[in-house]
């Protein structure tokens, strides 16, 4: 059923970006009745090849959009999680994916963004390529380039940390670089990589102030990322240094030898804002709340803020009191989410033997786990506990 505004027109719905929060949102709001448009800057809808991390969270948002099969097919499904020091000693093991844990899958993150955009597509959302938006107002207008305005009952800015819509509403409180980041990349998978008893498993590996990630993503791609210093500049290098990394973690040199010449080096940064919306114009993703990865939930929280969104606003009188009360419901935990997202990270530059005896203790504490986990554990709004 088409939901109206007062005047007694179809809702509408404009958003900037078609990344994971704007098509969540877009689909949602569409699966409720609104006429809803996205634009995206970029000439075509591919996303950069690398692969992602979906938590129980983000699959039950995925799960309620018509989009789960899809997105999991084909998925990575791990049976642990492991941290290991410099001398290849496990040092904290995470048990998921069985009864009582959370579950946890990893996947291409193209498979992921096709999936939203068919969920959006078989519900009429209308998405718009080459289309660049400059700003927003609270009025409920999307300004884009070259002078048009979009007017619409909500307006949505998804348009990634660099976020045009944020600046134009005055919403950022701040932006803080973490001086660390990665090069993330994707590379078949084969046989001897790591030890057979390895080889399903998602392990971060530590040396010094670098680590590696090692993710399956699907039965024939790894996803690696390769994290480092902002000013560790022969690390961050794209192509990657093998001879570099191969020194650093001699037990994954067979590994390491096999990186190609493709790559992206992304700094980590943590955003917070004044607050998420301004009248009718309201903002979600990585330019409201970007996170560190080291929970693997900028992707779930996008996903879940995308939804509650949807469920706020779809048949509110009143707009900007609905966005309101969607912050106030959904920034804790997503602010929560950051907060541990960014401890987990305060390791990265500790001497090796400091680290170890710390991952030690931590990696035996049932509490410090359960901190971690509980934007995993999460069901969103919107959503049912059913995966």
């Amino acid at each position: 059923m088409a939901r109206q505004n007062a005047g007694g027109a179809q809702r509408k719905a404009e958003i900037a970006g078609a990344g994971i929060g704007g098509l969540t949102v877009a689909a949602a709001l569409a699966q409720r009745g609104w006429r809803v448009t996205v634009h995206e800057r970029a000439p075509d809808l591919r996303t950069f090849g690398a692969g992602i991390y979906i938590w129980s969270n983000g699959l039950r948002v995925l799960k309620a959009l018509g989009a789960y099969d899809e997105a999991t097919s084909g998925a990575h499904i791990g049976p642990l999680l492991e941290t290991r020091d410099h001398e290849n000693r496990v040092m904290e093991e995470i048990p998921i994916n069985r009864p009582g844990s959370a579950r946890l899958i990893t996947i291409l993150r193209e498979t992921l963004t096709r999936s939203l955009i068919n969920a959006c597509r078989a519900s009429g959302v209308e998405i718009r390529t080459s289309s660049e938006v400059v700003g927003a107002n609270p009025e409920g207008e999307l300004l884009l380039a070259g002078g048009d305005r979009r007017s619409a009952d909500l307006v949505v800015g998804a348009d990634g940390i660099n976020s045009a819509v944020r600046d134009c509403l005055d919403l950022l409180l701040y932006r803080k670089h973490l001086g660390y980041g990665a090069v993330r990349m994707l590379i078949d998978r084969a046989d001897g990589d790591v030890a057979e008893a390895d080889k399903d498993k998602y392990i971060e590996h530590f040396s010094g102030s670098r680590r590696i990630l090692y993710t399956p993503a699907s039965a024939r791609h790894l996803y690696i990322a390769l994290c480092c210093a902002s000013d560790d500049e022969a690390a961050l290098r794209v192509p990657s240094d093998r001879a570099l990394w191969s020194e650093a973690f001699p037990h994954l040199s067979h590994l390491v030898g096999r990186f190609g010449n493709a790559g992206r080096w992304d700094a980590f940064e943590v955003v917070k804002l004044k607050r998420w919306s301004r009248g009718a114009a309201a903002v979600l993703g990585d330019g409201a709340h970007a996170m560190p990865p080291y929970l693997g939930q900028g992707g779930g929280c996008a996903l879940m803020n995308g939804l509650g969104l949807a469920v706020a606003v779809a048949d509110a009188d009143d707009i900007p009191a609905a966005l309101d009360a969607w912050e106030a419901r959904e920034r804790p935990l997503t602010e929560h989410t950051q907060e541990q997202s960014e401890r987990q990270g305060d390791m990265n530059l500790w001497p090796d033997s400091l680290r170890s005896e710390v991952l030690a203790i931590t990696g035996r504490s049932r509490e410090l786990a359960m901190l971690r986990l509980r934007t995993a554990m999460h069901v969103p709004t919107g959503a049912t506990e059913a995966i």
